[in-house]
């Protein structure tokens, strides 16, 4: 029996989806379709552990193995079985579940496992016409279903940790213990704002990894520093959507930017970070700025559109990641951060950062 959550069947939901539809709809910033602008479909390829498959449409849908024709499904077909998907994904109350029903018609279409084999970030590869250029690309990607639990972008871990050094006052052992004693539902957000009555500030020293620190760096050269105070900002007051910290970081302008001719140099860094961690940049390894996923997110709206978002319509791409993220508050206990701690008679705090999908 095949079971899974609401994410992992959204992935065949996709692929029937964009088979029953025969075109993939481009979306904006505001997970809109962008109206008249499409690529038809012209084959999804697929990996399963029994071989490599294509799913070519024409008048209606021929499964290809090995250049060999091995089945015709009319498209009607594709279209019934996502809408019958659709809806016992949304009613589904389970943490994991299986849909019997589905399950032996992707059986018959060699469609093995939710999840498609790949050691990439890559959940569908399609090759579409582009009306354009005429040209017939085959493009990666990495599917997000806004049916279940919001996605993490970039997940927690002591890897995402920034180190700031509090200085400009002497805390008292008692200060100390009394401030890292705080256990209310704000808690770090409660122990900063007790520093600061102190009189005391926090100054960014470094990121807790160097691979991180190197990798923000080949990105941009001042992506640390922007994104220690965007985390700061973040743990400081209630706001954690990433297009709201950005522009609070941009009229404080922190790191002395020449904005007489109202150049956006935050958004511009924060948009470069956010797309790199979609395709491929993660904290613990070294990023070469290879894209995974070859470039882009179909996400699957409540109501069972599929939009398409491609580092080939940069600007939607990255917009779409911009206005659609936010930071989260990981466990600090894991991630030991948020509390203040000696080291060399020097005192330091951590601030650990984690990037959520918007729900």
């Amino acid at each position: 029996m095949i079971t899974g959550n609401k994410g992992e069947w959204s992935e065949i939901y996709t692929l029937f989806k964009v088979l029953g539809d025969k075109q993939l709809f481009l979306g904006n910033k505001d997970i809109e379709k962008l109206k008249g602008i499409f690529y038809p479909v012209l084959r999804v390829l697929r990996t399963e552990s029994n071989g490599e498959f294509e799913y070519s449409i024409q008048d209606e849908i021929i499964l290809i193995s090995g250049r060999e024709e091995v089945l015709k499904i009319a498209i009607t077909t594709f279209k019934e079985k996502a809408e019958f998907l659709l809806e016992k994904i949304k009613s589904n109350k389970e943490r994991t579940f299986s849909v019997p029903e589905i399950e032996e018609f992707m059986l018959s279409i060699n469609c093995l496992s939710l999840k498609a084999s790949s050691t990439a970030k890559t959940d569908i590869t399609i090759v579409v016409h582009d009306q354009r250029t005429n040209q017939q690309p085959t493009l990666g990607f990495s599917i997000k279903s806004q049916l279940g639990n919001p996605s993490t972008l970039l997940n927690a871990g002591k890897t995402t940790n920034f180190i700031f050094k509090i200085s400009n006052k002497k805390l008292s052992e008692s200060d100390i213990e009394k401030i890292n004693s705080i256990d209310s539902r704000s808690k770090i957000m409660d122990r900063i704002n007790s520093v600061i009555k102190l009189k005391a500030q926090f100054d960014f020293v470094k990121t807790e990894k160097q691979i991180f620190s190197n990798n923000l760096v080949l990105i941009d050269s001042k992506l640390p520093e922007i994104l220690s105070q965007i985390v700061y900002e973040f743990y400081s007051n209630k706001n954690s959507s990433i297009s709201d910290l950005t522009e609070n970081i941009n009229s404080k302008n922190p790191l002395n930017f020449d904005t007489s001719n109202k150049h956006k140099f935050y958004e511009y860094k924060i948009k470069r970070f956010l797309t790199d961690i979609a395709l491929g940049m993660m904290p613990s390894k070294v990023w070469t700025g290879h894209y995974d996923a070859t470039g882009g997110y179909l996400v699957v709206k409540e109501n069972g559109d599929v939009l398409c978002y491609h580092i080939y319509n940069r600007n939607e791409f990255e917009n779409y990641l911009f206005n659609n993220t936010k930071l989260d508050t990981a466990s600090s206990s894991r991630h030991d951060f948020g509390k203040i701690y000696k080291e060399n008679g020097q005192l330091y705090f951590k601030l650990n950062l984690q990037i959520r999908f918007k729900k």
